[in-house]
């Protein structure tokens, strides 16, 4: 399963439009840094692997994510950095284990219509990203043309007639939290409804990922979650990370296609620093949730942007040395 996806649209929440957008923002982030974009521009968002795509012209690439690693032929070509690609070239896709999605940005973003201030593909509506659906054999998509001044530089030193790619790379694992199976989540409005042994469980117990999980969200099978107190929700606002309690205790979490309000009491809130843990989650893999809190969540958002903008000004002032 293949989308066009930006970093969402986020001015429509009160119309009911949700977010969309990549799963896993950082990843599409350093995709788009590894080519020089800013860090909205479109990218192709791949759910697993075995896909294959042939370039028709020259072009800078570079992916990145846990859900595939990318081979031409039998070589297998390096993540988080910039790709130059000769044109008529054959890259397929191959899922790797450790996640289920990675994202291909192209210098100067995927060139698709914005609809509502993104290029992100919103499927139930059939919005945005290539003609407001999923990818499929056959599809043409070309890049756009207004490249950045670092782009431009990538480009120049990296041409040529085959294959190249620097020596160096964006180091994503040090952007990404050491545990990988710990969700680190604030407690939100309707946690003091839940008391007792479920409180324990929800804060230790493990919870694997069903079956029953896409862009929307995904139920957890674990330790069921009762209420203390026996009160009934009307529907209220619900966001990407939010996790609901349903009627008999089971879990949701929601991500990036969730609606915008739901009836579902909350129970906690996932810190957005682990959203792109969640986004790589599959079926059958196990999380435990710990409960930090508002500051602390914030304080771990903030210290990852400021990476992130420090990368790109480090990419920005040193791209002379990065190609010694």
């Amino acid at each position: 399963m293949s989308s066009v996806q930006d970093m969402g649209r986020w001015e429509y929440l009160s119309q009911g439009v949700p977010i969309s957008g990549a799963m896993d923002r950082l990843a599409a982030r350093i995709a788009n840094l590894a080519v020089g974009n800013l860090g909205n521009e479109a990218v192709i968002e791949f759910t697993y692997g075995h896909a294959a795509f042939q370039t028709n012209q020259p072009a800078l690439l570079a992916y990145s994510g846990g859900g595939a690693i990318l081979k031409v032929g039998s070589g297998m070509l390096p993540a988080d950095r910039p790709l130059f690609v000769p044109s008529g070239t054959t890259i397929r896709l191959i899922n790797d284990a450790h996640g289920c999605r990675s994202y291909l940005a192209v210098a100067g973003g995927w060139d698709v219509p914005e609809v509502l201030g993104s290029r992100s593909t919103y499927i139930t509506a059939a919005i945005g990203g290539y003609q407001g659906r999923l990818l499929r054999n056959g599809d043409a998509l070309e890049a756009r043309r207004e490249l950045t001044d670092i782009a431009v530089e990538l480009y120049r030193r990296l041409e040529g007639q085959i294959i190249n790619y620097p020596k160096w790379a964006i180091a994503r694992p040090l952007l990404l939290p050491k545990d990988r199976h710990t969700v680190r989540v604030v407690p939100a409005h309707e946690f003091t409804w839940f008391g007792g042994k479920s409180v324990v469980d929800f804060l230790s117990a493990p919870y694997t990922v069903s079956t029953a999980c896409n862009r929307m969200g995904y139920q957890l099978n674990g330790p069921p979650i009762q209420r203390f107190v026996d009160r009934e929700l009307l529907s209220t606002a619900v966001a990407p990370g939010t996790i609901q309690v349903t009627g008999d205790g089971n879990l949701i979490v929601l991500m990036a296609d969730c609606q915008t309000s739901g009836g579902y009491p909350r129970i906690a809130q996932v810190a957005a620093v682990d959203m792109p843990l969640c986004a790589q989650l599959k079926p059958g893999d196990t999380i435990y949730f710990r409960e930090i809190s508002r500051a602390e969540a914030e304080k771990l958002y903030i210290r990852q942007a400021d990476q992130l903008n420090k990368l790109a000004a480090a990419l920005a002032a040193d791209l002379p040395v990065a190609f010694k």
